[in-house]
């Protein structure tokens, strides 16, 4: 499969590519397979698992110990 990118993708692409140290095309392959397999990894076998998966949301990323500790919260 062959995907052309418009130039705004592609030059965004390019500077989070290059942010990170990473091939463009790694980088994209990484999306596309956090996009369209980590769902079909989740499917529910049953009524129970379809209601708990349905009431979970995507909140980022985990705080650090160190990011939520007393002396933090204050900066």
């Amino acid at each position: 499969m062959v995907i052309t990118l418009g130039p705004e993708l592609e030059a965004a692409l390019s500077e989070l590519a290059r942010q990170q140290g990473v091939a463009p095309e790694v980088l994209a392959l990484n999306a596309l397979r956090a996009r369209f397999l980590a769902a079909a990894v989740l499917q529910p076998r049953d009524e129970w698992e379809r209601r708990l998966l349905g009431l979970a949301k995507d909140c980022g990323v985990s705080l650090s110990d160190e990011a939520v500790s007393r002396e933090a919260l204050y900066d």
